[in-house]
């Protein structure tokens, strides 16, 4: 798993439509021509022991997408009083060619989920990068009774983008979290949420945007 992923070719650049006309930096439809490495320095957490999450990169580099084969969170019933809460870190190294810059644009999670009348399940997801104070939160509630496929989309703004520091190598870090309540549900009833790959299609996708850095 790990290790560098490599593509090249050209991007489409993510949300370009949405674009305030009075932005100043230069946008590109087409991202850098030259050679785009994604290494995957780490994933662990209790949603993604060694060897239960996989990554790869879409062929026109616009997404990445992480499966789970082992990323449950439930409570109620004779369940682990630990397990109600589960969680996942990616961190990345994006290696992008002089001059260039990126950021998360949306990101896409999808699993299922069993909850009871009166449980509640929350997904959250956390994006930073290395050494920065800035972290941008999103939450997705869901509440019972629910047995069904769920599906979450995190999007920002253009203008509120956390772009990576042009010219310094950061990692950036995606903290990924499941949380299940029990809450007023019946005695020996368990709820539980998944994000995970058991049938090929549930999974999660990055989307990356790219912009051109100022003139040093």
């Amino acid at each position: 798993m790990a290790g560098g992923l490599l593509l090249s070719g050209a991007v489409a650049a993510l949300l370009t439509t949405a674009l305030p006309a009075q932005n100043s930096s230069p946008v590109f439809d087409d991202p850098p021509p030259d050679k785009i490495v994604i290494d995957v320095a780490t994933v662990n957490g209790s949603g993604c022991p060694q060897g239960t999450a996989a990554v790869a990169v879409s062929p026109d580099n616009t997404a990445f997408t992480v499966t789970y084969s082992d990323y449950l969170a439930q409570a109620g019933g004779n369940s682990d009083p630990t397990a109600f809460r589960k969680n996942c870190q990616l961190n990345l190294v994006v290696h992008v060619p002089q001059g260039f810059t990126y950021a998360i644009a949306s990101a896409d999670y999808r699993g299922f989920a069993s909850l009871q009348s009166g449980a509640t399940g929350v997904q959250r997801a956390s994006y930073y990068f290395q050494g920065s104070s800035n972290t941008a939160f999103k939450n997705h509630p869901f509440g019972g009774p629910y047995n069904d496929d769920w599906q979450a989309t995190d999007s920002t703004d253009w203008a509120q983008l956390v772009w990576a520091p042009c010219g310094v190598l950061r990692n950036f870090n995606i903290n990924t979290e499941l949380r299940v309540t029990a809450g007023s549900s019946a005695p020996g009833k368990v709820s539980f949420m998944t994000m995970d790959s058991t049938d090929g299609d549930i999974s999660t996708v990055y989307h990356l945007a790219w912009k051109e850095c100022p003139d040093s």
